[in-house]
């Protein structure tokens, strides 16, 4: 074996390596973050404090994220419009907006199989009205 076909097989060894450790390392960072998710109380909100408008609220923890913007008037939450909404496999948890406008009550079920999704989305919410 020539000295540069072992100089390019090295090379894609290194490379290989250090992407396999990128992967560990953020896979590692996303699990850590997730665990954490769960441990974190969602605040209801007392609506009869909160005045008519429209307020932003967000929420992440890597790799789910959410924004949302939430609609109030007459100290009822009218609409909720998720702006965004990143994801694994935590779409089903975007039904969770219209279930709290319908229940005015942010502390709702998680959606099984989006369990992560659900949270943050309700974090989310949740930011938006506690107004902090």
């Amino acid at each position: 074996m020539g000295k540069t076909l072992k100089r390019i097989i090295a090379a894609l060894l290194v490379i290989v390596s250090l992407f396999a450790a990128g992967i560990f390392i953020m896979t590692r960072i996303s699990e850590k973050n997730l665990e954490g998710l769960a441990e974190i109380k969602i605040n209801e909100p007392d609506l009869n404090s909160i005045s008519d408008g429209t307020y932003k609220g967000s929420y992440s923890a890597f790799p789910v994220s959410a924004d949302v913007e939430v609609d109030v008037k007459g100290h009822r939450i009218e609409a909720i419009r998720l702006i965004k909404h990143d994801n694994g496999q935590g779409k089903g948890a975007e039904a969770l907006p219209m279930r709290v406008v319908e229940t005015q009550k942010v502390g709702q079920d998680l959606v099984s199989g989006a369990t992560y999704s659900s949270k943050v989305i309700l974090l989310a919410i949740s930011e938006a009205l506690d107004g902090d």
